[in-house]
């Protein structure tokens, strides 16, 4: 008497465990459709417009985040140097060359999933472009690393993997087309500990 109640009972769990699941995993797996990839570097200028693709929509309001509009900014994420191995605290990076032009931009480390990196407060978990140095060309380089370095030094924890975001704010790469001509800086591995 009670079979048919508690098979129907147990299909339906399964299908709605089934496809919340599918359902976090499609959202932790993607921002969403459109991205752009510049090298190592990865943006999706379309995931804070409302063009914005189903995905893009649920993963902005799964994770609260405040996302910059097209005309604001755009952000660049790299998990990966310019050679496509993945970014690790056990190595250090050379962060090297030209942002594309905006008014100010932002460069910091961040765990693979995008959170914030545990880091002491006397350490540099985050530089600018006003407070970058830079060559006479304008070039600068910026020295990732778990151990302290001279110049510009963004520190990260020894031994863990991370991801680098770099965000361009009041650029005009944003509203255009054109962002897929930019030139982003090149990501270099310098040295490994243990390698």
């Amino acid at each position: 008497m009670f079979r048919i109640p508690l098979l129907v009972a147990l299909a339906l769990a399964i299908t709605f465990g089934l496809g919340t699941l599918s359902a976090v995993w499609a959202l932790k797996a993607t921002i969403g459709f459109g991205s752009i990839a510049l090298g190592p570097w990865n943006a999706f200028p379309n995931a804070q417009t409302g063009s914005a693709d189903p995905y893009a929509r649920a993963h902005r309001a799964r994770d609260g985040a405040l996302l910059l509009g097209s005309a604001e900014g755009l952000v660049f994420r790299a998990s990966h140097d310019s050679s496509g191995l993945t970014l690790t605290g056990r190595c250090s990076y050379d962060v090297a060359g030209l942002t594309p032009a905006a008014r100010f931009w932002t460069l910091h480390a961040t765990t693979p999933d995008g959170k914030p990196l545990s880091l002491d407060r006397n350490m540099p978990g985050g530089l600018n472009s006003w407070t970058v140095l830079r060559g006479a060309d304008s070039n600068f380089t910026v020295r990732v690393a778990a151990s302290a370095q001279p110049g510009n030094w963004l520190a990260v924890p020894a031994g863990q993997p991370f991801r680098l975001v770099l965000t361009l704010l009041d650029t005009p790469a944003a509203g255009s087309s054109g962002v897929v001509d930019l030139s982003m800086p090149v990501i270099t591995r310098a040295g490994c500990a243990n390698a």
